[in-house]
């Protein structure tokens, strides 16, 4: 693996994971302790469906020219940087009250503390699933450009699950809630903004 193999590769894992920053800051400031086993099952969970993603992109490669896979990669990772971008400014929007509730990984997201559903100050193994499953949802991204951009799906895959490890692990154990406001929002436009890079450069 070439340098900028390896520099994408850990771009990737970095960006699929910023958003375990602000969840772990957010569990740390309300004293909720992530156990080492719940956190791997996260981190798993992320490493699937990125290996998942990248499998798939391989496929799609196997079907067109390079250069369109190129293409095609950078527009999926572009287009879900915007997304993650413009999260913090579409959340400040005023909604109109409905009865219809958001969907619950999107609530799991906004309010990461309400993973911990017996209240428990610690979040279990089956708590940390549906959990995991919202925080793999950028992974997705990263994985399937990695397969259709000819990247090693593996050791992406495996980035992103370290990533997804240590950011939580080490977010969680310094709770300031001045930290977790502002690394909040900064951790969903530094995200965005890497998609967006990683995307870019592919094609430049």
């Amino acid at each position: 693996m070439n340098m900028i193999s390896l520099w994408a590769v850990v771009a990737i894992g970095l960006a699929s994971n910023l958003d375990n920053a602000g969840v772990g800051i957010a569990y740390g400031v309300r004293k909720i302790h992530i156990p080492w086993y719940s956190n791997l099952a996260i981190a798993l969970i992320s490493f699937i469906a990125t290996l998942l993603s990248g499998l798939f992109g391989n496929m799609i490669a196997l079907w067109v020219h390079p250069w369109v896979g190129q293409w095609i990669g950078t527009i999926v990772i572009v287009a879900v940087g915007v997304w993650v971008l413009l999260q913090p400014f579409v959340e400040k929007k005023p909604v109109v009250a409905t009865e219809d509730d958001p969907p619950i990984l999107t609530r799991l997201l906004r309010n990461p503390e309400e993973a911990d559903k017996d209240s428990s100050k610690s979040l279990s193994l089956g708590e940390s699933l549906l959990l995991g499953i919202a925080l793999a949802m950028n992974a997705l991204a990263g994985g399937f450009n990695a397969g259709i951009t000819h990247l090693n799906v593996f050791y992406t895959s495996l980035s992103v699950g370290v990533f997804s490890f240590l950011l939580l692990a080490l977010c969680a154990g310094f709770g300031e809630k001045y930290a977790a406001e502002k690394l909040g929002n900064r951790a969903t436009v530094i995200s965005g903004l890497l998609l967006i890079i990683i995307g870019l450069h592919q094609i430049l």
